[in-house]
């Protein structure tokens, strides 16, 4: 994204701001800084000029520019009304050397989530792929994982609705089963980690996340939920989207308030759980999660330590 176009917006959200004023604070033309303002305008925002210069009145609902606008995180947007996938996108720029780029698109036409399964991803979603480089080993890579869950949580949370965290990053929300009379869980947004590194450093790393936001109930599997079937109404998705990347960016310069800020959230603690690893089947309570994001899961015999595989929550013998 152009950097004196963003700081141009800057200025109009503070104006009333002449343009001979912007162009001997960007060190532009003032033909420049027209063609800026055109351009702020074709993206959507509404534009004022007066005698006392141009003034922001108003900005879109979506898009690359509304949401680098005012946003607290150090990273470039890219932005596509349709991808087939963000993570392959973000793998692309990884290949030509970027970093901190998030790849946002309104609809994905080849996502996929953990284990190569297909993710729907429809119109009115959140799909974003955060690529940075990372100044740490690979094996520190699963936090990045945990603090992506726990930022889209919390924007959740912000925007009314009580999501919770299925070990290590489905992010879940309890609904009535009208059929069943019974309050069961329904996924909101799923989380698929990507890098590439050696055994010392990661190279780069591409956190995509999938966020069931304004997706309308009739395109959402059986298994799903979003925000707007859970509020009744749509969500502000740049706003929403803003609030997850800050958390995300917030959590990446601290990384030791990553576990107690996922235990904070999480659903799975203390739940009785079949995790299918690739040595096999651990069932048991699962009792806490430790650095770098393993499960600790208590079985009959012992405490087994789970780093990898596909959670299940069972129901307890009590209410079976």
């Amino acid at each position: 994204m152009n950097e004196t176009r963003r700081r141009v917006l800057a200025a109009l959200a503070d104006g009333p701001v002449s343009g001979p004023a912007l162009a001997d604070t960007l060190g532009v033309s003032r033909a420049a800084v027209w063609k800026h303002v055109e351009a702020i305008r074709e993206a959507g925002f509404g534009v004022e000029s007066g005698d006392d210069g141009y003034r922001l009145t108003a900005v879109p609902e979506y898009g690359g520019l509304a949401i680098a606008h005012g946003l607290a995180a150090p990273y470039e947007i890219e932005y596509h009304d349709a991808l087939g996938s963000t993570n392959d996108r973000a793998r692309e720029l990884a290949d030509e050397g970027a970093g901190d780029v998030v790849v946002v698109a309104d609809e994905q036409t080849g996502g996929r989530g953990r284990l190569d399964r297909e993710w729907a991803a429809p119109p009115g979603g959140v799909y974003a792929s955060i690529l940075t480089r990372p100044h740490v080993p690979p094996s520190q890579v699963p936090l990045a994982t945990l603090a992506a869950a726990v930022a889209v949580t919390r924007a959740a949370r912000e925007a009314g609705v009580d999501a919770r965290i299925k070990w290590p990053n489905d992010v879940l929300v309890a609904v009535d089963d009208g059929e069943q009379g019974e309050r069961v869980y329904r996924k909101l947004a799923g989380i698929l980690t990507e890098m590439e590194g050696e055994a010392d450093r990661v190279s780069w790393l591409v956190v995509g996340i999938g966020v069931n936001a304004n997706v309308a109930t009739a395109d959402l599997p059986p298994t799903g939920t979003s925000l707007r079937e859970q509020l009744g109404e749509n969500v502000d998705r740049r706003v929403f989207l803003q609030r997850v990347l800050e958390e995300y960016h917030e959590l990446g310069t601290d990384v030791d308030a990553v576990l107690p800020a996922w235990r904070d959230h999480a659903l799975t603690l203390g739940q009785r759980v079949r995790v299918e690893t690739p040595s096999g089947e651990v069932v048991g309570e699962a009792v806490d999660v430790e650095s770098p994001g393993a499960l600790l899961v208590e079985t009959d015999d012992g405490v087994v330590r789970v780093s990898a595989g596909d959670c299940e929550h069972l129901r307890p013998v009590d209410a079976a």
